[in-house]
């Protein structure tokens, strides 16, 4: 018998029932009952379930009460006779293979047997409890939409709809992973989106060759482009205002199953330090906000390098009174000052993951343990200096301001420290140029990781380090959207 053969199913009722027990063997989560019409014995059913998955209610209510008490007048066609008259669920899908049918039921399905077919139907009659739409810790907003989204796909593509009312907005559905059998859904706008990086993401995503894929962080890491990079050029969120804004841009979003981070394609640099706020305040306001994100990522990679260059190589460009300052305070410490600088950047960090892992009723308790007593207990002690104590701190504080891109400056701010240990601001000049090299030939998708839009006037410019007026956003980005044209104000007013 070849494998084929092994996956159909039987006539017999009661083999098929004996075939799902010997599957599962003694998986007690599995529910099975045979039951006839009242009427006539030539209807004869099975279902089998799996607790915890089903509504038992509407199983008992649309599948087995129905098929019961139907009226049978002699009709051949049995199968037929349940799925048009009898069987009252919205969704009811005939199936002949058994593998089919056990991924089907072990996803929320009821699977209906009848005696004397080798055919099934799968009855929708999913039931899961899940978690309640809320706002993202992570991406807490003062003002705009607080929904984000949760670990049911259904429910996560509902939150897109719901804002993108077209025709245009298209689904495609896949599954990844040979033993999740996790279901994925490429989201784009039609006409909007490019068809080149929709066809290399679908190249990508069928390149995936898993046994499991448990959130969305596994296929972000599998389609990246330069997977070792300490940059991301696939970008993640929560909200799905932020994902309405990026498919209404030409990008391509994937909803994964289990997991609340959905994730963007093409991804651009520029993207770290831009948040769906900027959109929902005015533009001035938006504007200044990302220039201080901006400026705090050089700041909490740069300003510890920068502080080491001075102390150690460059003492002449620091102004004498605070050269004495700094030099009293570094009397009697024992180590040099990349090593404190190293050691207390280290410390900030266990801090901050301790904070993050553990409960939330700790979480104040820890910080001020290691903000208070470890900060002013290593000062005293003459362990560390105190000029070291606030450069860490803030640089910490900078780090705050973008947490979209905190991993790559963590590892950016520990180069530079190093590079400025050993060759001073020549090491730090050395090291942002290759940086930028490497920015500059990154690429996300096919498209620059820092990209510059050749639109003529200030279309280019209009909504990357600065947030620009709505009237002004009159152009998608050229690099991804089809159909370029967002608005079309004729004056800077709609009203006068």
């Amino acid at each position: 018998m070849n494998e084929s053969e092994k996956t159909k199913l039987s006539q017999s009722l009661k083999a098929n029932m004996e075939t799902v027990k010997t599957i599962y063997g003694s998986d007690s989560t599995l529910k099975m009952r045979s039951f006839s019409n009242l009427e006539s014995d030539k209807i004869k059913c099975g279902i089998f379930y799996i607790e915890g998955l089903v509504n038992k209610e509407s199983i008992s209510k649309n599948i087995i009460r129905p098929i019961i008490q139907a009226e049978y007048s002699g009709e051949k066609d049995i199968p037929a006779l349940l799925k048009d008259k009898v069987i009252t669920s919205e969704h009811i899908r005939v199936e002949q293979d058994l593998t089919a049918l056990i991924e089907a039921v072990n996803y929320g399905d009821t699977a209906l047997f009848i005696d004397g077919f080798a055919t099934a139907f799968l009855i929708d009659s999913k039931d899961w409890k899940q978690r309640q739409i809320e706002e993202p810790q992570s991406e807490m907003t003062v003002r705009g939409p607080k929904e984000g989204f949760t670990e049911c796909i259904m429910v996560n593509l509902s939150l897109i709809r719901r804002r993108i009312i077209t025709q245009d907005l298209k689904y495609e559905f896949s599954e990844i992973g040979t033993r999740t059998k996790t279901k994925i859904c490429m989201c784009y706008i039609e006409g909007v989106a490019n068809k080149n990086i929709l066809g290399e993401l679908k190249d990508r995503l069928s390149k995936i060759n898993m046994d499991a894929v448990l959130d969305s962080g596994y296929i972000q890491e599998c389609i990246k482009d330069a997977p070792m990079s300490i940059f991301k050029t696939v970008g993640s969120t929560e909200k799905p205002d932020i994902i309405c804004g990026k498919l209404l841009e030409g990008r391509i979003a994937i909803v994964v199953d289990g997991s609340p981070e959905v994730i963007t394609v093409p991804y651009l640099f520029i993207e770290a330090f831009q948040t769906g706020e900027d959109y929902y305040i005015p533009s001035v306001y938006g504007s200044i906000n990302r220039f201080l994100r901006i400026a705090s990522f050089f700041l909490t990679t740069m300003i510890p390098a920068n502080y080491i260059a001075l102390v150690t190589f460059h003492q002449e460009m620091i102004p004498t009174p605070l050269a004495i300052s700094i030099a009293a305070a570094s009397t009697g410490t024992p180590f040099p000052t990349i090593v404190e600088m190293a050691l207390m950047l280290i410390v900030f960090e266990i801090i901050r993951e301790a904070i993050v892992r553990m409960p939330s009723f700790m979480g104040q308790a820890i910080s001020i343990v290691g903000v208070l007593v470890i900060g002013q207990a290593t000062v005293e002690a003459r362990f560390i200096s105190a000029p070291i104590i606030i450069i860490v701190a803030f640089t910490a504080i900078t780090g705050l301001m973008i947490g979209k891109i905190k991993s790559t400056s963590i590892i950016l701010r520990m180069i530079f420290i190093i590079l400025s240990g050993f060759l001073g601001f020549y090491g730090i000049i050395f090291g942002f140029i290759v940086t930028c090299i490497y920015l500059l030939q990154l690429k996300s998708f096919g498209v620059p990781f820092i990209h510059v839009d050749n639109s003529k006037g200030l279309h280019g410019v209009t909504d990357t380090i600065i947030r620009a007026p709505w009237w002004y956003l009159k152009l998608r980005p050229a690099f991804m959207a089809i159909d370029r044209k967002r608005n079309d104000f004729k004056t800077k007013k709609v009203r006068k």
